[in-house]
Formats: C-alpha cells, structure tokens, sequence
C-alpha cells in the first residue's frame, strides 16, 4: 500500500469480534488492523463469511468489537455509550445499503431530511439542506416524488443524499449496487467517483470486482484477517482472488 497523507479518520487495532453459537465461537473478525485516511476511496471484497459485513458493521458503529481499538477521527469508540454511538451514526458516519431503506409513505424530501429530526445540528434548515442534497445528486426535480414513483436508481440517489446530508466523515456503502441493473449501476457508481473527487471519504463493500475497480485501495479479506490491501488507478487485474497468489498492480 503506498503512503497516505492527509488526515486520519479511521484506526483498527487488532480488532477482534467474536460470535457465540451455542458453544461454538466464530472468530468474524480475528485482529485488524487497519488505517483510513481522508478522502480515500476504499473497496472491501471477500467470499462469503470473510468478515467484510463484520467490518462494516464495526466501521459504522452498528456493532462493537469484542476486543481491539476502534478510533473514528480521534475518538476511541470503544469506550462510548450506546447513546454516544447512536450520535456518531447520525452525525458522522452516512449509509447507503442495497435495499435502499427508505420510507415509502413520506417523499424524497422529507426522506432525506430524517436524519436531520434527531441531528442537534441544521435542524431548523433541514428543509433547504435537504433540497441542497437531492440537487447535489442529480434529483432536484424529484423532492416531492414518493419512493413508489421513482426507479431502482433514483431510489440510490435518495438513499446517498440522505447519507450526505449531516456531511459525514465516511459514506459506508453497502452492497449499494446489488438491486441494481448494469446501465443503473454505472451511473450509480460514477456519482460516488464524483463524490470523492468532491473530498468524500467512501469505504464500500462489494463482491464485484467492476465495481470495486472504481475504488482507489482494495482490501480483501479472508477468515476474518485482511489478506491484501493493495491501491489501484482502476486498472488492476486479478483482484477476485488475489489471497492465493501475488496480486498484480497497475501503478
């Protein structure tokens, strides 16, 4: 991995998180360690059971770690509250998942405002701020449009300005192509590389090495270590399986 400048904003050291099955334990996460810095653009691969959901969920404060320090800019994770992680996942990390999660009585606009209702921040403008996030995303147009009346695309769209809307350190993108076809897809995936020419910092899950190409450093993971990390100008090669062998890298 080449050097990193800049801030940073994610720490992981030797983060290990433990499930019990019966009397069974699953090491998901067996000791991580992982740096991220401003304005990276990140790809997680891995087969199934790898750990990356894991991962993510630890990265976005949905799950804790049951050992390791987890310091998101600064702040030792680890030692919060449930009501102090409930606040950093409103304030400072954003989410966008496959199925999009959005609410399909209210409209797009009053979607991505929700985040806002319980932010101690730009309450009071969330309106304005959401219109500001549906333009930055291509949707000015659909603001009084109800999820049922928008396509699988337009539906993303939402989901990412609802992400961006407390300006989050990292945008966590799940699977956010998954329900989506290829055409779909690409438009999709060219407003995230909008986004981080913008400055967003973007940490993506996926099992597709296209769209994980789009990424600038992917980390893949194998029984719950990371077993490659390796930065790409997009024309990288062999990244489906890169554990087995030495990966190669177009510099």
């Amino acid at each position: 991995m080449t050097a990193q400048h800049g801030k940073l904003i994610i720490r992981l050291k030797n983060v290990k998180r433990i499930y019990k099955v019966g009397v069974e334990s699953i090491n998901a996460l067996d000791g991580i360690d992982l740096e991220l810095y401003e304005n990276e653009y990140v790809a997680i691969m891995g087969q199934s059971g790898s750990g990356k959901s894991t991962l993510m969920n630890v990265l976005g404060c949905l799950d804790r770690a049951t050992a390791g320090c987890y310091e998101l800019d600064g702040q030792d994770t680890t030692k919060l509250s449930d009501a102090q992680l409930a606040r950093i996942r409103n304030e400072r990390i954003g989410f966008v998942f496959q199925s999009f999660e959005l609410l399909g009585q209210i409209t797009a606009l009053k979607n991505v405002e929700m985040p806002l209702i319980y932010s101690r921040n730009g309450w009071f403008s969330r309106r304005k701020r959401a219109k500001q996030a549906l333009a930055r995303v291509g949707l000015a147009d659909r603001v009084k449009h109800k999820p049922n009346q928008l396509s699988g695309g337009e539906k993303q769209r939402v989901a990412i300005a609802r992400a961006l809307i407390c300006n989050p350190s990292i945008l966590l993108a799940d699977e956010p192509t998954g329900n989506l076809d290829s055409k779909t897809s690409e438009s999709i995936l060219k407003l995230f590389d909008q986004l981080h020419k913008e400055g967003q910092t973007i940490v993506m899950v996926t099992h597709e090495e296209h769209v994980a190409k789009h990424a600038r450093r992917v980390i893949q993971l194998k029984d719950g270590l990371i077993c490659s990390d390796i930065p790409t100008n997009r024309n990288i090669t062999g990244m489906s399986n890169p554990c087995n062998s030495e990966p190669e890298v177009s510099l």
